[in-house]
């Protein structure tokens, strides 16, 4: 254990100079050794580490910019989805105005229409109903004539005897004789 708190303690103690041999302490040799070797990976991995570290620094900078990017693209197509979304709800309010007001309109014409439908249907009912009294009246007239007619028919016949019925066609003879002389 002696030469292990020597090697620790007393860097001067070396093998003499000029002779060439192993050292088989082992602890000693091993703490050497790892010393060297981390000084080396330190020394030339310090470029390869530092070079890996900026690239992953360069690529997570990289990906924050992307995202800023896309969150700006985001903001900026929400926006224009709002102002969208904004007109259509407009156009929609437009549509809905003035759908109601052709609604309104149409309803009266056809309100209108209705009414001028039952004022021709009206008059045509009383035009009809004209007719139809002309035509009554018409057929009463003729009846009447027709049973007057025959009623006084019926007199002459039963009044007229025949002398009486002769010397009243010799009358109307004369008097077609004297209309055919006038002519």
């Amino acid at each position: 254990m002696k030469n292990i708190t020597d090697s620790f303690l007393c860097w001067g103690y070396w093998p003499s100079a000029g002779s060439f041999g192993f050292n088989t302490d082992i602890l000693a040799t091993n703490l050497i050794n790892l010393s060297v070797v981390l000084g080396v990976l330190i020394f030339f991995g310090k470029g390869v580490l530092s070079d890996l570290l900026d690239n992953r620094k360069l690529r997570i900078l990289k990906t924050i910019r992307n995202s800023e990017e896309l969150r700006e693209g985001a903001i900026e197509q929400l926006e224009k989805a709002r102002a969208y979304l904004r007109k259509v709800e407009t156009e929609a309010d437009r549509f809905r105005v003035n759908g109601y007001s052709e609604i309104e309109r149409e309803k009266l014409n056809l309100i209108n229409s209705i009414y001028t439908t039952l004022e021709q249907l009206e008059n045509y009912k009383n035009e009809t109903i004209q007719f139809e009294q002309q035509k009554a009246i018409n057929q009463v007239r003729q009846r009447v004539f027709q049973q007057a007619l025959q009623g006084a028919l019926g007199t002459l016949n039963s009044c007229l005897n025949n002398e009486l019925h002769l010397r009243t066609i010799s009358a109307n003879i004369g008097m077609f004789g004297a209309m055919k002389e006038i002519k």
